[in-house]
């Protein structure tokens, strides 16, 4: 019988492809093998430019649609082999596509992925499309993700927080008793990927070496913190539509260091990230870190000096991988809508109760 699950993540950090191939043990689910896919950066370039309305975008979304998805088999078929694994022994893939739109004011939400193509190409039943079943329940459609983080890092005996540092950051909160909640809090790394590449040319600062190498701008991170969405209580999510180059360029006066401004981001995303650890999850003494973000030391020592007397680690700690996770996530949610069991978690995410999430595409 088919026992095997694969996960596959593209976030708004549009790094790339991440793909798992995880089995479930014991309520848990026990990673076999991974691959990570970078984006070329012709089709990195195609779908930074589609977070922007444009000429024939329809057209051309559904032509990256396609690429995306060839790409997704292609990780599949990578992972397989490495894991010395057949297609048949895949119950399903859950593929959370690439976001170009995340408008649930607006009653929808867009991640780009072509599950039929994916399920002729790889020959495994695809789950695509998570969040929009939550939008259409009115919620947000985003984090889903604390769903996952419940079931695999919650304590009986320690509260923990689980802090997702990817292109945007989101929190879970996981009381040792009580409800989870969930949140997007802010830019994680697609500010500071999106600045470094306009001025250095390199798609981000590794271990955050630019940006502590320049000085926070008081002035400009009053305005960038002044955004409302850092404002507004959960539940909430968000995305580039509202954290792009585009809004950054807009807040700039031209006069700015550029290692000063990635400072300045830096210390966004930490102190949005912090202040939202302290309104919301004020009893967590454990914080761990996960995503793109959790590779960035100054990042995680800003943290640590924004909240003394916690416990910043990764995720590394609680034996996953901080890269992982995401994509664990997808395969533990393909696994939910394969049983008719819901993946949202309400209280995350404002919709009006528990859902089954995503399409299935029978192989």
């Amino acid at each position: 019988m088919a026992d095997f699950y694969i996960g596959i993540m593209s976030g708004t950090s549009l790094d790339g492809v991440d793909a798992v191939l995880a089995t479930p043990r014991g309520g848990q689910f026990r990673l076999v093998s991974s691959v990570h896919r970078p984006y070329p950066a012709k089709l990195r370039s195609r779908l930074l430019a589609l977070q922007e309305t444009g000429h024939d975008e329809l057209h051309e979304a559904a032509l990256v649609s396609n690429e995306l998805s060839v790409a997704y088999a292609d990780a599949v078929r990578r992972l397989l082999a490495r894991a010395r694994a057949s297609a048949r022994a895949v119950a399903a893939i859950g593929c959370h596509g690439q976001t170009v739109r995340h408008r649930p004011k607006a009653g929808y939400t867009l991640q780009l992925a072509n599950g039929a193509l994916l399920a002729e190409l790889s020959g495994i039943p695809v789950v695509c499309d998570f969040r929009s079943r939550d939008v259409a329940a009115g919620g947000e459609g985003a984090p889903l993700v604390p769903a996952f983080h419940r079931a695999a890092f919650h304590s009986t005996r320690r509260a923990r927080a689980i802090v997702n540092v990817g292109g945007i950051s989101n929190i879970t909160w996981l009381p040792a008793r009580g409800p989870v909640i969930g949140f997007d809090c802010g830019p994680g790394n697609c500010l500071l990927d999106a600045w470094i590449l306009e001025r250095r040319r390199k798609r981000f600062d590794r271990d955050g070496a630019w940006a502590a190498s320049g000085r926070v701008i008081p002035r400009l991170l009053r305005k960038l913190i002044a955004h409302p969405f850092i404002r507004r209580r959960p539940p909430k999510s968000t995305g580039r539509d509202e954290f792009s180059l585009r809004w950054l360029k807009r807040v700039l006066s031209g006069n700015e260091h550029a290692a000063d401004v990635q400072a300045t981001l830096l210390e966004l995303t930490a102190s949005t990230i912090a202040r939202a650890l302290l309104a919301h999850c004020a009893g967590a003494r454990d914080i761990y870190v996960c995503g793109g973000g959790a590779r960035n030391r100054a990042l995680l020592a800003r943290l640590a000096a924004l909240l003394p007397g916690k416990r910043i680690a990764t995720t590394a700690a609680l034996a996953v991988a901080p890269e992982h996770v995401e994509a664990l996530a997808f395969a533990w949610l393909a696994r939910r809508a394969l049983g008719g069991e819901p993946g949202n978690l309400p209280l995350v995410t404002g919709a009006k109760g528990p859902r089954v999430l995503g399409a299935i595409y029978p192989a």
